[in-house]
């Protein structure tokens, strides 16, 4: 993964796959050093779709301008599963947007190996120091800064209050039987206890990461990707597990063919009342309100459970958070419009506005929402945490583990054919 060639024909294989030619690239970073007018544009790639985040994000690009009068701001904004696709294509063509939304680990060392992000170290001191380590983390490779974080965050349980006292459950429950248990109330009470959006895949690999770190602790999954092998007895149980709640029926009619956050998908099912619970991050309720309607106070959340005799325990968590990075050779404005977007009157209106949890320390004070407030609480009781895997991964390595989990959920794969799959292409990678 060190090796800059290797990278580079990942990503090309990763493109072509995903069937993305070279013709489909926009031209990108090309406009940033300024015209005949003297204004510089800066070309911006993000991935807040939904609002209140997609107006609330164009606002601060005009008042950034309005601040900058010979800077402007080219917002291009995609859906989740679409930027990835054509980041990866980007990635292979070897040009990059000025600034670009990452998520971190594998999948930014690939394309910080492939030598195409500027490194940020020197160019964001002292502003950059004063951000929230941990959600700095996922941006650090060899103790150098390669994205900016606006956004940190953990995955678990968003559920309806009332359809849970419906189903008779008095509490939330904090391990995997206890889950089970739940789950079997609700479809009892007529209650779909899950909303999934199978169609993205991504949703479904948090059930399977989630009980490998319950299975088998957190340090063990990056150890599995180090060792090249999740073929452990661990991993095998954690597909087990996933296999037996995909056997109880738990998620909405149609759901291998749902998209996430569309008006039909996912969140909204949720946000309409339509189903009990969904594993998601701490952006759920904003898009269960943009895509439905919304459940306001009988909404709550709580952590994904304990698994039984497992090694994990239930303060690890997984998640990660939204950042920046920058094209290699991006324009001094650039890192101004990131340093704006890490301000601390940037950050307060950001968590007002959109429920985003604050990087910047003194802006925690303005999280009014109780389930953020749970969320953080989680966050910072926090005794192990790893990023999601299909970042923390290399782009082959984490697509593989999507697709395995989808296959298993579908019914197509069994949980040691899962294990084996993961491992073959993780080898692979090598």
């Amino acid at each position: 993964m060190g090796d800059p060639a290797l990278s580079r024909r990942g990503f090309l294989a990763a493109s072509a796959a995903a069937g993305l030619g070279m013709t489909a690239l926009t031209a990108c970073g090309g406009d940033s050093d300024g015209g005949s007018s003297g204004t510089t544009t800066v070309e911006w790639w993000n991935i807040s779709t939904t609002e209140p985040s997609k107006t609330v994000w164009a606002a601060l690009a005009r008042k950034y301008e309005a601040q900058n009068p010979k800077v402007k701001i080219k917002i291009v904004q995609m859906e989740n599963d679409a930027y990835k696709s054509k980041m990866t294509a980007l990635t292979a063509s070897g040009k990059l947007p000025d600034i670009f939304h990452t998520w971190g680990g594998g999948v930014l060392k690939q394309q910080v190996d492939a030598g195409l992000v500027e490194n940020l170290t020197d160019r964001t001191k002292p502003w950059g120091e004063a951000l929230l380590p941990v959600a700095k983390e996922p941006y650090l490779l060899d103790d150098q800064v390669y994205g900016i974080p606006f956004d940190i965050g953990m995955i678990g349980f968003w559920y309806n209050k009332a359809l849970f006292e419906k189903a008779g459950i008095a509490e939330p429950p904090t391990t995997w039987d206890g889950f089970l248990d739940a789950v079997r109330k609700l479809k009892a009470a007529e209650v779909t206890p899950l909303a999934l959006a199978g169609k993205e895949k991504w949703p479904g690999m948090y059930y399977w990461a989630y009980l490998a770190m319950r299975t088998a602790g957190a340090e063990a999954l990056q150890k599995a990707y180090d060792d090249k092998d999740f073929t452990g007895a661990s991993f095998v149980e954690a597909g087990e597990h996933l296999e037996e709640l995909v056997g109880l029926q738990p998620f909405q009619k149609g759901f291998l063919g749902a998209a996430y956050s569309s008006p039909t998908g996912q969140a909204a099912t949720v946000g309409n009342g339509k189903a009990a619970m969904e594993l998601m991050g701490q952006w759920a309720p904003t898009v269960q309100a943009d895509a439905g309607k919304g459940l306001g106070k009988d909404l709550g959340f709580f952590p994904f459970p304990a698994v039984e005799g497992g090694k994990g325990a239930i303060t690890e968590v997984f998640g990660g958070g939204g950042g920046h990075a920058l094209r290699r050779g991006a324009p001094q404005e650039a890192v101004d419009f990131l340093k704006f977007f890490a301000s601390e009157a940037t950050d307060l209106e950001l968590v007002k506005k959109t429920g985003v949890l604050p990087v910047v320390p003194a802006a925690e004070s303005a999280i009014a929402d109780p389930n953020i407030k749970a969320v953080q609480a989680q966050l910072k009781a926090a005794t192990g945490f790893q990023l999601y895997l299909d970042q923390a991964y290399a782009p082959a390595v984490g697509q593989e583990v999507n697709d395995s989990v989808a296959a298993l959920i579908a019914g197509s794969k069994s949980p040691g054919q899962v294990a084996q799959s993961i491992t073959k292409t993780a080898k692979e990678e090598q």
